[in-house]
This record gives C-alpha cells, sequence and structure tokens, in this order.
C-alpha cells in the first residue's frame, strides 16, 4: 500500500465517454480559484494547478487542498462529476489508477450481487 501522502489526483480534459471537454480553458478557470496575483501575473498555487502528462494539460489537485481547504476540494470534485471527467490518482512512483471515490491506497468496497 503506498503512503497517503505520496500522491495527487489528476484530472483529464476528456469525459469517461471519450469526449474532449470544451471550453479548452476549463483548467485554467478551476486552477484560478486557488490562484493568487504577483507583479500583475496570475500565480498557480501548490494545491490546484495545471501540469502537463503525455502530452496532455491536466488539472492537478494535491491533497493539501483537501486538508487546507476542504470547500473548495468539494467544489473541484463536484465540477468533475457533474461534467462526467476521468480523474486519476497519481502515486509519487508514477503509477496511476482510476479515481473511484475510494481513500487511495485502498480498494473499493466490493458491491454485493442481488
Amino acid at each position: 500500500m503506498n503512503n497517503p501522502s505520496s500522491y495527487r489526483y489528476l484530472i483529464e480534459s476528456v469525459t469517461k465517454s471519450g469526449a474532449r471537454f470544451r471550453p479548452s480553458d476549463w483548467i485554467d478557470r478551476l486552477a484560478s480559484w486557488d490562484a493568487t496575483f504577483d507583479q500583475h501575473r496570475l500565480v498557480f498555487s501548490e494545491r490546484l494547478h495545471p501540469a502537463m502528462l503525455d502530452g496532455q494539460k491536466v488539472l492537478v489537485i494535491e491533497p493539501s487542498l483537501q486538508a487546507e481547504n476542504a470547500p473548495m476540494f468539494e467544489s473541484v470534485l463536484h465540477f468533475v462529476e457533474r461534467n462526467n471527467l476521468k480523474m486519476h490518482i497519481q502515486y509519487s512512483d508514477g503509477r496511476m489508477e482510476e479515481y473511484t471515490g475510494a481513500p487511495p491506497g485502498t480498494a473499493p468496497a466490493d458491491t454485493p450481487s442481488a
């Protein structure tokens, strides 16, 4: 099992059905929720920021956002769910798994069959 502090969330600009999500600047818009201005420039935070992964822009959520600003973290998750976006957990070793809502490093509970 991975150390819970050695992961981050990655949100793709693609829906679970494979469609490209629009508008194309949504990542910057959401990242600006936790950004500041310095010398007339927008500075993204370490907790919520854009990044590149395999040539694609993604939104990164560091676990510190959940600990330090839970309402903002929940708002971002609500946006992801409402728009059916692909979300992953990336561990410090680079391994990724689909985000299922379960705490990182644990398997989702089995659903009993009827």
